[in-house]
């Protein structure tokens, strides 16, 4: 029988079309289904019968693959040990590096990672966009006050122990659009924390406005937040829930990273 040649994946002669072939075979297991059998990846994968078995079979030589007693496939245990030991070699900072990099070049503002402080909300990195305004006054280092700006108002919302020790009768007035009412305060932060972001206009800067995600860690408490700033008239309407949309998508995705590191 004549089996049919399947061609390499093109990305030049540095890459390997079969190595590729074979990550994306163990991209098809996952905590929803660990184990396959040779028909089913077969069928997922979309390549021969002939190709998946050989791949398998050299994953299994590797140790990167076991079989179970029913002659299904299964990750091996040194797989898990790789990943953990990148994972304890990571932080908050590395996981949302390509995040940011990603909103940046994604909407051209400028993206920040800000983490709380007793005295603010501390921006610990950011990555500007291709656009011409660049956001003075938020650097890396710069503190901002909690309740104004997005970033700090999505941690705030968040920390019951940050809004006991920050919420106070008298706030400060940033900018003439700061809230520096305490009961409309609560009101706003209770709506953030119903939507999972915060939405920023004019609070901190005037004429920037902000979208901003919450990072959480596996007990809920809130470890850092991920936002995008820029002018406000680039965040009204569709362009609006566009950044909404992502934004929460990434500070999602940084939440199960932080979260998956090791204890300790």
């Amino acid at each position: 029988m004549t089996v049919p040649i399947e061609h390499e994946s093109p990305g030049g002669r540095d890459t390997v079309g079969a190595v590729l072939k074979a990550c994306a075979l163990l991209e098809h297991f996952g905590a929803d289904r660990p184990v396959w059998t040779l028909n089913a990846l077969t069928a997922a994968s979309g390549m021969n019968k002939t190709t998946v078995h050989r791949l398998m079979a050299t994953l299994i030589h590797a140790g990167w693959v076991d079989r179970t007693g029913e002659g299904a496939y299964r990750i091996a245990m040194p797989v898990f040990e790789i990943g953990s030991a990148a994972l304890a070699k990571l932080d908050i900072r590395s996981a949302a590096r390509p995040f940011l990099s990603d909103l940046a070049a994604a909407f051209g503002n400028t993206a920040y990672l800000m983490v709380p402080a007793e005295q603010g909300a501390v921006c610990i990195d950011l990555l500007e966009g291709r656009n011409t305004l660049v956001v003075a006054g938020i650097n890396v280092g710069s503190v901002l006050p909690y309740h104004a700006a997005a970033g700090p108002t999505v941690m705030l919302a968040n920390s019951k122990v940050l809004q006991d020790r920050w919420i106070k009768e008298e706030l400060p007035a940033i900018t003439d659009r700061t809230i520096t009412d305490v009961n409309e305060l609560v009101q706003h932060l209770d709506k953030i924390r119903e939507v999972g972001y915060s939405v920023s206009n004019s609070d901190y800067l005037p004429g920037v406005a902000a979208v901003a995600a919450p990072i959480l860690g596996r007990d809920g408490s809130v470890l850092a937040s991920i936002s995008v700033g820029g002018r406000a008239d680039e965040f009204e309407d569709e362009s609006l829930r566009v950044k909404i949309d992502k934004v929460c998508e990434a500070g999602e995705h940084i939440t199960r990273i932080v979260q998956a590191l090791p204890r300790g």
